[in-house]
């Protein structure tokens, strides 16, 4: 006979199935959480009176910077939901280039306005598909209130420019750098093709030594490295130069084989092989006509053996050796050549003619320059200088976001007011649209409107200014009509913020909400997580 089950049994069953209910409420507000944490951590490197942060590595290497992408690159982060913040900062580098900071800070306002909502018993499917339209109407809004520019407008251009590296470490030096990445993304634009502008045609280089001042715009191509000649030529005028992708000295065995000699007479005969070896090849190229000579680095051998370097300095052939492999697109393409594969190929018809190449001194070391290469590319050298490693990367961090701001500006002809203008007029028509809508739409549109919000606070916080008086006023100025009124941080005031030249390409603005929305969406749909072993 089987005994009737006690009534506080049954209870425990319903006790078990209320709290699997509630799993995936716990699963949300720890990825939220985590990811807010990862706002949390980098939200004060916001703007132009953003704090540094200084990351030291497991080995000892310290960076400082306040570069949103670089920050969330190399601290280590565990939690899967603190992750998608990441991958979502680099998403936004790859796209923009700048804006990393801005879009990690608003998809953390997006997740703590989602988190109320949840509490307020609003499913989470519903409040991420209010989230997607206000996304939509948002980015619509941006494209109302932007500025169509032509791109042959350099004035305006620097403006974008030093508007993106005013936040940097190296801002005093904006008014330099600032014209430099304009100048270099402008040269490899190629006219009717301005979608294709792609930052890997400027060579970026870091030299230590000299102060930030010092960088330079070069029309050519550098070498980091000096001549690899003892007693050869320095300076050639009227060169031919030609690139070749196979190595100057002896054949080795593989690392199967061995060659054993036993007696002087075997040896001399080796001896005597890679001479004439190495003799014929300096011949070909003698009678090519090549006084310039880029080898590519080789894994198995040197690229040019001190014998061969000796011959080549008789026949007065300047050599560049070790040419790094990720490098070969770049030479070829500045050079207009073709990388010369075997010896046979080595004609007059495979080298291409300079105006100079010289080896010039740069702060302690030595450099190779090519100038007026007859097929040039569309590519150019910038040489970063500064007086520390940490000054020096920096630098080639802050260029990096200048020349993607130009970038943005070439691909998307349009841009916008900065000092968080953008997000307050997009706030104040989101909420004015809210007000036309109903139910549950209507409270989660504005509450995307008032996350938004976070980027002037932020600012003004940053800037040491009073964050609530400061929106506030700001909020009042737009509603007002003053679509252009931003936050000053240098006069500690609202102002008209385009007579500042404070402006930033549309293109950073528009897809920071569309990626940080689309982060937000997904963290919002996940209700486990699963760990496989």
């Amino acid at each position: 006979m089987t005994s009737p089950t006690a009534a506080g049994d049954s209870n425990k069953g319903k006790s078990l199935a209320y709290k699997d209910k509630s799993k995936p409420a716990d699963v949300r507000t720890s990825n939220i959480n985590a990811a807010k944490a990862v706002c949390d951590a980098i939200r004060t490197s916001l703007g132009p009176r953003g704090m540094d942060k200084m990351i030291q590595t497991g080995n000892g290497e310290v960076t400082i910077t306040n570069d949103g992408a670089t920050i969330l690159k190399q601290i280590n982060v565990i939690h899967p939901a603190a992750k998608m913040l990441v991958e979502l900062s680099r998403a936004q580098d790859i796209e923009a280039g700048d804006g990393t900071t801005t879009v990690v800070v608003v998809a953390g306002a997006l997740l703590d306005a989602a988190e109320k909502l949840l509490q307020r018993g609003i499913h989470p499917t519903a409040i991420s598909d209010s989230f997607q339209r206000a996304a939509a109407l948002a980015v619509e809004i941006l494209n109302e209130i932007s500025t169509p520019i032509d791109i042959t407008n350099r004035d305006l251009l620097i403006k974008c420019a030093s508007t993106s590296l005013n936040s940097k470490v190296v801002s005093q030096q904006s008014s330099l750098l600032g014209p430099l990445a304009v100048d270099a993304v402008l040269k490899i634009v190629e006219p009717g093709h301005e979608k294709a502008c792609n930052l890997s045609d400027i060579k970026v280089i870091k030299q230590l030594g000299g102060t930030v001042e010092d960088t330079q715009l070069i029309d050519g191509i550098v070498f980091p490295q000096r001549s690899a000649n003892v007693s050869g030529p320095k300076r050639i005028e009227k060169a031919k130069i030609g690139f070749i992708q196979f190595c100057i000295s002896p054949p080795k065995t593989d690392m199967d084989h061995n060659v054993v000699v036993t007696d002087y007479a075997a040896m001399d005969r080796v001896l005597k092989e890679e001479r004439a070896y190495i003799l014929n090849i300096v011949k070909q190229i003698k009678k090519a006509g090549c006084n310039v000579l880029l080898v590519q680095k080789s894994i198995l051998r040197d690229a040019v053996s001190e014998l061969a370097l000796h011959f080549l300095d008789k026949i007065k052939c300047m050599v560049v050796k070790d040419i790094e492999r990720e490098d070969v697109e770049f030479v070829c393409k500045s050079l207009g050549c073709r990388p010369i594969a075997s010896l046979d190929h080595f004609v007059p018809e495979n080298l291409v003619s300079a105006d100079l190449v010289e080896e010039v001194g740069v702060g302690g070391s030595r450099m190779v320059k090519i100038t007026g290469a007859q097929n040039a590319g569309r590519t150019i050298t910038l040489l970063v200088r500064g007086s520390n490693k940490l000054v020096l990367a920096e630098a080639e961090r802050s260029l990096h976001d200048a020349l993607c701001v130009i970038r943005c500006l070439v691909r998307k002809k349009a841009l916008i007011a900065g000092g968080g203008a953008p997000e307050i007029e997009v706030a104040l028509k989101l909420a004015a649209r809210a007000n036309s809508l109903e139910g549950i739409d209507a409270i989660c549109t504005r509450a995307y409107a008032n996350a938004l919000e976070i980027i002037p606070f932020t600012l003004a916080e940053n800037a040491g200014l009073n964050p609530i008086q400061t929106v506030t006023e700001l909020r009042t100025r737009h509603a007002k009509g003053e679509t252009s009124a931003g936050i000053n941080v240098r006069k500690g005031a609202i102002t008209d913020i385009l007579e500042e030249n404070v402006v930033q390409p549309l293109l950073v603005s528009t897809s920071a909400l569309s990626f940080s929305t689309e982060t937000v969406r997904s963290i919002l749909k996940i209700d486990d997580i699963v760990s496989i072993c």
